[in-house]
């Protein structure tokens, strides 16, 4: 039987939310971003392996809000790096040093501050990884007019061909591990930009609009208002 991994990716600062404390740790609908985030994996029919990569520095940190707040889903925990690449590296590291992976386990990876994925989209992006089609990514297309440029000069494309990438991202194990064998480039800043670099080809599985990454404040807010309007 396969394996299914997920890694969250939760190293990073949250710089652009102006605050101190990272915004996986920011409460939504009075518990922390990340417990939303880890309870969805655990929740949906994938049977996954959790790795929640975090700082060192907030290890302590976020042991305390695990027994603060009761929660008490599986996980297991590694360090991040310097980047975005280095963290989800470090999280297959983990993974290679504690499993036996094999060709069709299925390796994703998420960010810490997507709370709202839901568990059908999980679900069907996993089902969807095979070694036929070995990397899935969900995204939606712009629903806003698209220019292409910069603020002197730009240029209008089409909308219909612009999609909004989202994740988790899942991958066939074999080629996930081949990909991070690479060198971290600066053009490297999800998962996908990695595989392609192998000049892989991906497949778009049609993502969710509610399944937004919170990256400023009043994002929160956003997502308070999905949680509380959900059907």
């Amino acid at each position: 039987m396969n394996q299914n991994f997920v890694i969250i990716v939760a190293a990073g600062s949250g710089s652009r939310m102006s605050s101190d404390l990272p915004k996986q740790y920011m409460l939504l609908d009075s518990k922390p971003i990340l417990m939303h985030t880890i309870a969805k994996f655990a929740e949906a029919n994938i049977q996954a392996k959790i790795i929640l990569v975090i700082s060192e520095n907030m290890q302590t940190f976020w042991k305390e809000q695990c027994k603060e707040y009761g929660f008490e889903i599986p996980h297991q925990i590694c360090y991040g790096g310097a980047s975005r690449f280095q963290s989800v590296r470090n999280g297959l590291r983990y993974i290679q040093n504690t499993c036996q992976l094999s060709p069709g386990d299925v390796i994703g990876v998420h960010d810490a501050a997507r709370p709202l994925v839901s568990q059908t989209l999980i679900e069907n992006l996993y089902q969807a990884c095979c070694i036929e089609n070995p990397a899935i990514i969900p995204a939606v297309q712009s629903s806003n007019s698209v220019r292409l440029g910069n603020l002197k000069e730009s240029k209008a494309i089409d909308r219909d061909q612009v999609w909004l990438v989202q994740t988790p991202q899942v991958f066939e194990a074999s080629l996930f591990q081949e990909a991070y064998k690479q060198q971290e480039e600066s053009t490297f800043t999800d998962d996908a930009s990695v595989i392609e670099k192998m000049s892989n080809g991906l497949t778009i599985y049609p993502g969710d609009y509610k399944n937004i990454k919170i990256t400023f404040k009043e994002d929160i807010a956003i997502a308070q208002y999905y949680l509380n309007n959900t059907i």
